[in-house]
């Protein structure tokens, strides 16, 4: 082959292949954006057993279309306590035979209709004013390109039929080992089993790869596919890394099983396909094996999930000794739990975990405010120093969350999210406002109060009481109003603002009556009294702000 018939042929093969990596991307991102925020909710909602979990991990996967983005999503739960890590296994398993789904698709080979799904997709992106029929319009539009890429590469392979190096290649290919590393490392290199396994399929269609040759690259892809849950894990923390390593163990594992059989599943495989005995030769071998490979990839994946499925708590101690627990530097409550930059693939994803992030913040601040009063009423330096530590670790998981949504923001998102955006940076600015005033006013009024050597009255805490409870009552529901995308519980803090009024009006009359009757001794317990109740109506004001976002955001439609 000369240089003349090289050229071409590599611009079509990479050309094909740009055109169908991004078909996958735009199919995924159209399915994506019709499901995907409901794909969380899913997860973290059908994880009772590993069966459960399994099913739940194949479907999200296979509208997600990435087996990685489901592995992390795990993590996160687990991290939060809402999965146990048998449960997680048993959920990567199942994201292994989602995964079979574009194969599936591609196995068709459908080429010369690909401009259809192409003509239509854009019609529908070009014509519909709404969201949700322009992401339907997306997710044609990259069926088509996918198809097309695929018929561009198919085009681009034809003159190696008869390019004897080439089939001396595709010949060491038999060589399970051979295929499986090559497999693995193409698979590691462009982080996409479905090219991998696409590519067999293409060049399956063209008569130039045997079904034996192809699973071992399939079996391949599923190792190489663990390189993106891997570089995720680096420098997260420990249940992070053991997800990884549970989709490590696993996917190796039933790699080494199918092994030694390869043979006996391309002949259970071609049981299951189509064949075409009035053809011979390449003719045969490109009508018959596509959908051969496609059906091994899915039998394997769905085997080794029913064999191992049965030892998902064995797998987790193996995990478990493997990856030790290790003493965590950042205090759990100052480091994010759900965010990952993985998610930005899924925008609807990521500001989901961006609020669940913020109702962490939110938590954290209550817990301050819960302590409070008890601290700069009659507590020690230490007491008022612990406000002070745990503020720091809010910040720290405030400066996180909104530098997650910098990072986030600065893709190209629709309108609704940008808007959510923007509600989500209100809401956590006003939180970590509100955590910045308790420990630097409230902590102030309490070593005010140790250097002048003050103490409350019983009269004056029962004075103060009603007032407290109802700041921390509003506070409590402005958070859970976000985390429940609650507008009646919002609007219920908005509508506390008379009654916060009226009882500080009372805390005031009654520090004015003990003040005339106590005489000029009282002067600075009373201007730290009547600056805690001025403090108390501010923080007021801060839960309202928070339940003020989350309805007018329900008003605009970004908090979904």
């Amino acid at each position: 082959m000369n240089e003349l018939e090289l050229f071409p042929l590599i611009m079509g093969l990479f050309g094909g292949l740009a055109l169908f990596l991004f078909g996958i991307d735009q199919m995924s991102d159209g399915l994506k954006a019709v499901a995907g925020s409901r794909m969380s909710a899913l997860l973290g909602g059908m994880t009772r057993n590993r069966f459960v979990g399994a099913l739940t991990g194949s479907l999200v996967t296979a509208v997600l279309n990435s087996s990685s983005v489901t592995t992390v999503l795990v993590v996160g739960f687990i991290t939060a306590g809402i999965m146990t890590l048998p449960q997680s296994i048993g959920v990567i398993m199942g994201a292994n035979i989602g995964s079979t789904m574009t194969a599936q698709i591609v196995a068709f080979n459908v080429t010369q209709y690909a401009m259809l799904p192409v003509a239509i997709g854009f019609a529908m992106i070009f014509l519909a004013k709404k969201g949700r029929t322009k992401h339907m319009g997306s997710m044609l539009f990259g069926l088509g390109l996918l198809f097309w890429g695929m018929g561009v590469m198919s085009e681009a392979m034809y003159p190696l039929r008869s390019y004897p190096p080439f089939l001396d290649l595709m010949g060491r290919m038999e060589n399970p080992l051979l295929g499986i590393l090559v497999g693995t490392a193409f698979t590691a290199l462009v982080q996409s089993s479905a090219a991998t396994t696409g590519i067999a399929i293409v060049m399956a269609s063209e008569g130039l790869m045997s079904l034996p040759a192809g699973i071992a690259l399939a079996l391949g892809a599923n190792i190489g596919t663990c390189a993106t849950a891997l570089l995720a894990s680096m420098g997260k923390p420990v249940a992070a890394r053991r997800a990884a390593a549970a989709h490590i163990l696993f996917n190796v594992l039933g790699v080494l099983i199918w092994l030694p059989v390869i043979d006996w599943l391309a002949g259970f495989a071609a049981s299951l396909s189509p064949s075409h005995p009035e053809l011979a030769g390449a003719e045969r071998m490109a009508a018959e094996v596509p959908r051969q490979i496609a059906n091994a990839h899915t039998v394997f994946n769905v085997a080794n999930t029913a064999i191992f499925i049965w030892f998902t708590a064995p797998l987790a101690a193996l995990v478990r000794r493997l990856i030790p627990e290790r003493a965590e530097v950042v205090p759990e409550r100052a480091r994010p739990i759900y965010l990952d930059e993985v998610y930005f693939k899924t925008p609807d994803i990521a500001l989901d975990r961006v609020r669940l992030e913020l109702v962490r913040l939110g938590e954290g601040v209550q817990e301050m405010l819960e302590a409070a009063p008890a601290a700069v009423r009659n507590g020690s330096r230490e007491d008022l120093e612990a406000l002070v530590a745990q503020n720091q670790d809010s910040t720290q998981l405030f400066e996180a969350i909104v530098g997650y949504m910098a990072r986030l923001a600065r893709l190209e998102l629709d309108s609704d999210p940008t808007d959510q955006l923007a509600t989500f940076s209100g809401v956590a600015n006003t939180i970590d406002n509100m955590g910045d005033t308790i420990a630097t006013n409230l902590v102030w009024l309490g070593q005010e109060r140790l250097e002048a050597g003050i103490e409350a009255s019983e009269a004056t805490l029962e004075a103060f009481r009603p007032l407290g409870d109802a700041v921390r009552e509003s506070f409590r529901k402005a958070v859970a109003s976000v985390g429940d995308r609650d507008v009646e519980s919002a609007e219920e803090v908005i509508a506390m603002k008379g009654r916060i009024q009226s009882l500080a009006r009372d805390v005031n009359a009654h520090l004015s009556e003990r003040i005339v009757e106590a005489g000029d001794e009282r002067l600075t317990a009373y201007r730290i009294e009547s600056d805690a109740v001025e403090i108390l109506q501010r923080l007021y004001y801060f839960a309202k702000r928070v339940a003020k976002e989350v309805v007018d955001a329900s008003g605009a439609g970004s908090i979904r």
